[in-house]
């Protein structure tokens, strides 16, 4: 019962989130006005904003002019309450919990921003990085200092990455985004698990990026959002990270 609460209130943030998402680009208030449709610009009645309750009634489209609801809303609205469900069940319902929660919530505007917009929003990124510190002052798993040096050390290697990407290939490797972002995951989880998201947004990001080309929907030098699977990477350090941690040393 715990975890479905979890998600469901996190289907609810998730919706707030989804107003970001859309609004943060445009430099617009992410209070007012209420929401409305992006196509004919009707107010959203309430009754038809229920996270992904609403989507399946309506059929995927707006109840005033009947246009395609995009996909974007309910997937939000559901990866926000399964990571919500997922906290809890790890951490329950602790100081540790609310914390991370926000962070979360802030990696899936980030992520679904960068991905419609290649930017990294520094409204999201900034105010997080202190944020994660003071997390490290109540919490203290991870200490304050493995934050320190995970916000500073991440950001030190994607700036190197970023730098000399730049004069190999005569064009940036990566936005500077990504190094407020990478900043961002340090200081909430440490440098052990900046490692780990590093690492693993490096394999996925080339993995997909190699295939797109392959299918000829990307050329080469062409860019990919990169935050996507930087946020990928701190899920999996954060729900995943101590496992594969044992599982290397269990290797040496």
């Amino acid at each position: 019962m715990l975890m479905l609460f979890a998600f469901l209130f996190g289907s609810v943030v998730g919706s707030f989130l989804n107003v970001c998402i859309h609004r943060l680009p445009k430099e617009e208030s992410i209070v007012f006005p209420r929401s409305r449709c992006p196509a004919c610009q009707a107010p959203i009645r309430a009754v038809d904003n229920i996270p992904l309750l609403s989507f399946a009634l309506l059929r995927g489209r707006c109840h005033a002019c009947g246009q395609p609801i995009s996909w974007q809303y309910p997937l939000v609205e559901g990866l926000t309450g399964l990571l919500f469900a997922l906290t809890v069940a790890r951490f329950g319902v602790t100081l540790q919990a609310a914390f991370l929660l926000a962070f979360l919530s802030g990696l899936v505007v980030i992520s679904f921003i960068d991905l419609v917009h290649q930017i990294i929003p520094n409204a999201v990124t900034l105010p997080g990085i202190p944020l994660g510190l003071l997390a490290g002052l109540l919490v203290r798993e991870p200490p304050l200092l493995d934050r320190l040096i995970g916000a500073l050390a991440g950001a030190g290697f994607l700036y190197l990455v970023l730098y000399y990407g730049g004069v190999l290939y005569g064009q940036e490797a990566m936005g500077e985004g990504d190094l407020n972002l990478i900043a961002l995951i340090g200081a909430f989880l440490g440098w052990r698990a900046v490692m780990i998201t590093i690492l693993v947004g490096c394999v996925v990001g080339s993995a997909v990026g190699l295939s797109l080309i392959a299918l000829g929907r990307l050329e080469r030098r062409q860019h990919i959002p990169f935050g996507p699977f930087l946020s990928l990477g701190a899920g999996v350090a954060l729900f995943l990270g101590d496992r594969l941690m044992a599982w290397y040393f269990m290797l040496q």
